[in-house]
């Protein structure tokens, strides 16, 4: 009997959330900072992976022309720079970037850094723009999902792959901002659990849309692929390490996205 379509939406956010979160915190409390770099280089292959090799194929084999999904993607790229720049979509990028990368120092000084750290309107400003990504994630998965079911596992997949970098990043700035750890786990926890209601929207919104999907899924891959050239990349680029594991786990991530769905198309 096949598994309801809003079933696996529901199922695939709530994971994705919780996992991704749980894991962010792990790194941040006890694994090496090691951990974290490595999951930046799987995210990167897994992201690009997903929005060249499945989201934009599935778009333009659902109906658009290259001339309607190309200028929707670059204007979706170009889109997600502006609302990152106002602080409207992902917040603070450069202090969660700092703390991210930082992250195993401010984990064990955060009470030495009060002077660097957001006030209550501050945390408050970071749940809230954190809450709004996600709930912007759960929305793609469902579109995903809606053009096909394997589709959006995969797309789950990638969304999880990347959020925990940046739910470190989030963690971090908590603990910095004077927070103990199992407040900052717990509204990180309720901050991502937003991607269920993104999810019930999109499913309701776009099953009675279906003209929409397509364009949901060239928005997704605009923002996999701005993740992953402006957020993601960047990050690696400063490590000091070679090659080496970067780039086996960035040929992971796309070996899995290749192997993973590969009998669906």
């Amino acid at each position: 009997m096949a598994i309801p379509l809003l079933f696996q939406i529901v199922l695939a956010t709530v994971i994705g959330g919780l996992l991704s979160v749980a894991v962010a915190a792990l790194i941040m409390v006890g694994l090496p900072k090691r951990w974290l770099t490595r999951a930046v280089s799987f995210s990167t292959g897994l992201l690009l992976a997903t929005a060249l090799l499945h989201l934009l194929p599935e778009a333009l084999e659902s109906g658009m022309t290259p001339h309607e999904v190309f200028p929707l993607l670059l204007g979706g790229i170009l889109g997600f720079f502006a609302l990152e720049k106002f602080a409207l979509w992902r917040h603070s990028h450069a202090t969660a970037d700092t703390d991210a990368h930082d992250g195993e120092e401010h984990c064990h000084d955060h009470r030495h850094h009060h002077h660097h750290a957001p006030g209550d309107g501050g945390t408050l400003a970071i749940l809230i723009g954190d809450g709004f990504h996600n709930f912007t994630d759960g929305l793609l998965i469902a579109a995903a999902f809606l053009a096909d079911p394997v589709l959006g596992w995969s797309a789950a997949a990638a969304i999880v792959a990347h959020e925990v970098p940046q739910e470190a990043g989030d963690f971090a700035i908590l603990l910095a901002a004077g927070w103990n750890k199992r407040r900052a786990l717990l509204w990180n926890g309720v901050s991502s659990l937003t991607a269920v209601a993104g999810g019930v929207v999109g499913y309701f919104w776009l099953e009675g849309a279906q003209e929409w999907v397509p364009v949901i899924i060239t928005l997704a891959a605009a923002s996999f692929i701005y993740i992953a050239v402006a957020d993601l990349m960047p990050r690696l680029k400063r490590e000091a390490h070679g090659i080496g594991w970067h780039g086996i786990l960035l040929a992971v991530g796309v070996a899995l996205v290749v192997f993973g769905t590969s009998h669906t198309h």
